[in-house]
């Protein structure tokens, strides 16, 4: 039983408020604007995402939304939200005083009030699990950046730990694997965010850590290499990002005689407008028009059993 009063903030990348342009356009402002995100200089970059990006992406991110959105808001949200009480509900049952907050990156709830929400509850440690499998300086960095924003305004700072990745975590692994279950020439396609390839080049671990989890889990499903391939997703701009792509990585299957394929997004712990709507939706769309047969979605992990059993044990570490 923990004795101390421990907080811990689960953080994840954020949404809208709502599926409308203003509020898409706030939203993509603030992620936009985050140099660990987009690094060029600002001279360069502001004049292009304000009279040009801006206007005309948001929009068209808004409509996808709409497509989305559901009774209880956005599904990165909802679903966030029933992982905090999931891991709450484990905290309570094992008898572990730990209180669980969420806190979004870009919009809300933001880092700074979910900070804000433990130090008021007096909590003597705060543990930061931002909930990105693999490390990225575009994700997982971010949350250390606005966390530490949301430190600028408290006199009183308590200890903390940050958990830095979990990419190849026994209990995550497994939970992934037993998640997916292949048919008769079914191929099983690993797609995970991409970044530009300059990062790589720069010290990102990410490509590294991707690699890795995929490893683990067709090592774990004993998976031959022609049943698998890993690529990469949701490209923005002219530069090069990280290869194989995933949209042309499955227009090209058909040709090739893969007609039958089910997509895992290892790297959302929660489905969201990537997961449903780029891979559920727009590239199944796409393959099907090449010539494929079967697509299937395998949904992230979110709040399943195995999830939340996985993170609880991650965290119990650092209490």
């Amino acid at each position: 039983m923990t004795t101390q009063k421990i907080g811990l903030l689960i953080a994840n990348l954020g949404t809208p408020d709502e599926p409308t342009t203003d509020a898409v356009k706030r939203y993509l402002k603030q992620f936009l604007n985050d140099a660990r995100v987009i690094d060029l200089p600002k001279w360069r970059w502001q004049p292009l995402l304000n009279t040009i990006i801006l206007p005309r992406r948001s929009p068209k991110v808004a409509k996808l939304y709409q497509a989305i959105w559901t009774e209880n808001g956005s599904p990165l949200l909802a679903i966030s939200r029933q992982q905090q009480q999931a891991l709450q509900t484990y905290f309570d049952e094992t008898e572990q005083n730990v209180i669980v907050e969420l806190g979004m990156t870009y919009g809300n709830p933001s880092m700074e009030s979910a900070t804000d929400r433990l130090i008021r509850a007096g909590v003597s440690k705060i543990i930061i699990l931002p909930l990105y499998p693999q490390y990225s300086s575009t994700t997982t960095a971010s949350v250390f950046d606005a966390f530490a924003k949301g430190l600028l305004q408290q006199r009183g700072i308590v200890p903390f730990e940050f958990i830095h990745h979990y990419h190849d975590d026994p209990l995550y692994i497994q939970a992934l694997a037993e998640t997916i279950t292949l048919a008769e020439d079914e191929k099983l396609l690993f797609s995970f965010h991409g970044i530009p390839k300059r990062y790589e080049t720069e010290g990102d671990f990410y490509p590294d850590h991707c690699r890795e989890t995929t490893k683990l889990v067709t090592e774990a499903l004993n998976l031959e290499p022609e049943q698998w391939q890993m690529a990469f997703q949701s490209r923005f701009g002219s530069e090069e990002w990280l290869q194989p792509y995933t949209d042309i990585t499955l227009e090209q299957y058909p040709a090739q005689g893969i007609k039958k394929v089910a997509v895992i997004c290892p790297g959302f712990s929660a489905d969201c407008l990537e997961t449903l709507e780029e891979i559920a939706e727009e590239n199944k769309e796409n393959f099907i028009n090449a010539g494929g047969e079967s697509y299937r979605y395998i949904p992230a992990l979110n709040a399943n059993s195995a999830h939340i059993h996985a993170l609880a044990k991650l965290v119990e570490r650092y209490l």
